[in-house]
């Protein structure tokens, strides 16, 4: 084996010298245009895996005003007009049907088209105005109220899909169908890493009491990007990453040789190929070695104290659920993770709406209140955007039977309601209206692609230039559209 590597390592011909001196010194040109958190540019002429991924990224086109994100997807899609989408004109409609000229301004799925009545429905809870912004907030969300000044409320989000696995699908990836980077794998191509010990991008999945659509995790796949850029899920339990463990009866230092030598074969056939993937391959490796020490110090939370949890709440000590996932994220952010997304299943509410948000809330209100001012007492969300929001809004008339306290809405396409918070974006702040029954936006409509551009826009990237060629075409997050919401920014 030893003499194959030295035959192979001594028979590099001149061509191959010019060829691997040129890459290494184009390195340290580019290195010098390229974002503080990449290597430096003796580190890119020692490594080729380096050298390679630092040819493929882009640098950032302006200053950032955000380091990293935490984004709290709930999906299901969360009823606007039970959360922050106060309509009290719906208080004086309830029970009559929908004016057929507004119900035709909308795509209905099918599961309400054989309905015979499509009453409209209030919400049962109560609203009030906090912060200075004035901003209604339902009594589902006592904790996210008490922050209400830290909160930048769009109001005004609308989406192109209508059922459930395509509009997750379009919020991550910029695309109802399967198969395209997510905003996560995005982030890392163009960005880099700023942490060599824990990927770029992790995803936490944490379930709600009630039955949840299946997340697809085409979510946080890499699509048509490097495989080393996909989402790494973190799962509860004592093995939070699959197979990143040593087999029983595996000395550690054994693991490593045996690496190193994986690696060796590894790069011997990336020097007579030149396939990018094989360097994919060294990274993955490589990084799941680093991992098996960086994994448990980041997740370990008993040194976290009382007060901490006082902030999440109790449910922060059971492993895997969304308290515990928010307080998880704190500690990834610390330690310089790009894009950490939490998603928490369950807002899907077709039937007995009222009870089942109620869960939810529970579930979550408390967690995403602690999550901010945990990260703002520590200095992190300086540089830290928080995004909360799920794929679509839900329909002002009721799914099925109406009776006195319990409905259901559908999907709603037309208008539904995010938050962001952190990093770049104005405190206090509500944008966007919708019409008096939140059918339809009426004032500063913000598109998902707008939303992708905004984001995007805050970790210092235009998103017409990060692109990645495909099948003959350079694609992008947001395809051909999408432009920065400037009036969110500071």
């Amino acid at each position: 084996m030893n003499d194959f590597f030295r035959h192979k390592k001594e028979a590099t011909t001149r061509r191959d010298f010019l060829k691997k001196s040129s890459l290494g010194f184009g390195s340290i040109a580019l290195s010098s245009l390229l974002s503080p958190g990449l290597s430096t540019a003796q580190s890119l002429i020692n490594d080729p895996q380096h050298q390679m991924d630092a040819l493929a990224r882009k640098a950032t086109h302006f200053m950032p005003k955000a380091k990293r994100v935490i984004y709290l997807f709930q999906s299901g899609g969360p009823s606007q007009i039970e959360t922050y989408d106060y309509k009290p004109a719906l208080s004086k409609w309830h029970g009559q049907e929908i004016p057929p000229s507004l119900k035709q301004t909308q795509r209905n799925s099918g599961m309400v088209e054989g309905q015979s009545s499509y009453p409209l429905v209030k919400s049962i809870y109560n609203f009030k105005q906090y912060g200075q912004s004035g901003a209604w907030i339902s009594e589902l969300f006592p904790y996210t109220a008490s922050i209400a000044d830290e909160l930048c409320i769009i109001k005004s989000m609308y989406t192109d899909a209508i059922n459930h696995e395509p509009a997750v699908m379009f919020v991550q990836t910029g695309s109802q169908l399967t198969g395209r980077p997510s905003i996560g794998s995005w982030l890392s191509y163009g960005l880099g890493s700023d942490n060599k010990d824990l990927p770029d991008y992790i995803v936490m999945v944490s379930k709600s009491h009630s039955g949840a659509q299946p997340l697809n995790s085409a979510s946080w796949s890499n699509g048509f990007l490097p495989s080393h850029h996909q989402g790494v899920q973190l799962r509860a339990g004592k093995e939070p990453v699959l197979y990143l463990n040593n087999p029983h009866g595996v000395n550690p230092n054994d693991r490593k040789k045996s690496i190193d030598y994986i690696n060796e074969l590894n790069q011997l056939q990336f020097d007579s190929y030149q396939d990018p993937k094989i360097l994919s391959q060294i990274k993955q490796y490589e990084m799941a070695y680093r991992m098996q020490q960086s994994v448990p110090d980041a997740l370990n939370v008993k040194e976290e104290s009382q007060h901490i949890y006082d902030l999440y709440g109790e449910d922060a000590k059971i492993p895997g659920t969304y308290a515990a996932n928010c307080l998880q994220a704190r500690r990834l952010a610390e330690r310089d993770v790009k894009f950490i997304q939490l998603y928490h299943t369950g807002w899907d509410q077709h039937g007995n709406l009222p009870s089942q948000i109620k869960k939810q809330a529970l579930d979550t209100d408390r967690a995403t209140a602690g999550l901010i001012q945990d990260l703002k007492q520590r200095g992190l969300l300086e540089d830290t955007l928080v995004i909360w929001g799920g794929e679509f809004g839900r329909t002002s008339f009721s799914q099925g039977r109406l009776t006195a306290n319990n409905y259901g809405r559908d999907h709603h396409p037309g208008c539904f309601t995010m938050w962001m918070a952190g990093a770049g974006v104005k405190k206090g702040f509500v944008y966007g209206k919708t019409d008096d029954f939140s059918y339809n936006v009426v004032e500063n409509p913000v598109h998902v692609h707008d939303f992708q551009a905004t984001l995007l826009h805050l970790m210092g990237i235009n998103h017409e230039k990060l692109t990645f060629k495909h099948q003959g075409r350079r694609f992008r997050l947001t395809d051909v559209h999408g432009k920065v919401v400037k009036e969110l920014l500071l």
